[in-house]
């Protein structure tokens, strides 16, 4: 149960009536990653597999390198070379077989299609088994209980291979089924880096959107996914929530990340400040109004990234 912070000084600097930031930085290994990797590896274990690999822009690697010890089991993390000295360090720390790679997570896919070639390690991969989903959308669900079973009207969700968002939503419509939930359903925008934006792209153009992106690296690791295997998924949820996605460059990143840190006293990820800078813009450009009860979810602990923005 991480906490929702009311944002009081940003909103009223601002003129928003209701900001809430939901807080992950306080899970296991200082990310929401905790959330799915551990009912990942738990059914893992419970199901008999005693070996795991993963791709990873940062916090998954050090959350399924966590967990694996705990439970006991192998573990392989393929990261970006250019990822921040203390994931590597926390993966080792916690006994898994660290790879590096030249790139983006893309192409530490590709390395473990090579390195698993025999299938002797489970795939942990987003949306690639269907536990880290489960764990995901517990965030909806504290999200319902901790607001009294009012949703916001909008939730400002960074998004890179966006297990959370589908997961989110997924649990408003569970809850909604069950009767727990009534009203309109929040609007879901995914908030992404310019220099990796590939869900502005695919819905500018839904065929042929790979053809013309290159992505690039962001501050904002976790965002760096730009080929994401759910994409079809976050379309359809970004349709159904009537929301949309926007992309912000990375010194408005490092800019929003101060804003909230001297204001609110809170260090949260580049990827959590992005949907700061993002909702300033798009209340700025009339998407969403002030008057509006708005919520945005930090993915992580800031103090991870002081390398990126240093």
């Amino acid at each position: 149960m991480t906490p929702l912070l009311p944002l009081n000084k940003l909103a009223g600097k601002f003129g928003f009536s209701s900001l809430l930031l939901k807080d992950e930085s306080g899970n296991p290994t200082g990310s929401f990653k905790a959330r799915g990797i551990s009912v990942a590896i738990s059914m893992a274990k419970e199901l008999g597999i005693k070996r795991c690999i993963v791709p990873t822009a940062g916090n998954a690697g050090g959350a399924l390198a966590a967990y694996a010890a705990k439970a006991g089991m192998e573990c392989i993390v393929v990261m970006p070379r250019h990822t921040p000295e203390i994931f590597k360090q926390e993966c080792e720390l916690y006994g898994a077989k660290l790879v590096l790679v030249e790139g983006l997570i893309n192409d530490c896919a590709k390395r473990i299609a090579v390195i698993n070639k025999d299938n002797f390690y489970f795939d942990m991969s987003t949306l690639k088994e269907p536990y880290r989903l489960e764990g995901k959308k517990t965030m909806g669900y504290e999200i319902a209980e901790q607001l009294n079973w009012q949703l916001p009207d909008v939730i400002m969700y960074p998004a890179g291979g966006g297990t959370g968002l589908i997961g989110i939503w997924k649990a408003f419509k569970e809850m909604q089924t069950m009767g727990w939930i009534t009203g309109p359903l929040p609007r879901m925008i995914a908030v992404q880096s310019k220099n990796c934006a590939p869900i502005l792209h695919a819905i500018a153009d839904p065929v042929n959107w790979k053809n013309n992106f290159i992505p690039k690296a962001t501050l904002a690791n976790g965002l760096a996914v730009p080929y994401p295997f759910g994409m079809d998924l976050m379309l359809t949820v970004l349709k159904e929530s009537g929301g949309t996605a926007y992309a912000v460059d990375e010194d408005d990143i490092i800019k929003a990340m101060k804003e909230i840190a001297r204001t609110e006293g809170l260090l949260i990820s580049p990827e959590g400040a992005a949907t700061w800078k993002a909702l300033t813009d798009l209340n700025r450009n009339n998407m969403i109004k002030s008057s509006e009860k708005v919520l945005l979810l930090n993915t992580g602990t800031g103090y991870k990234y002081l390398e990126n923005i240093s």
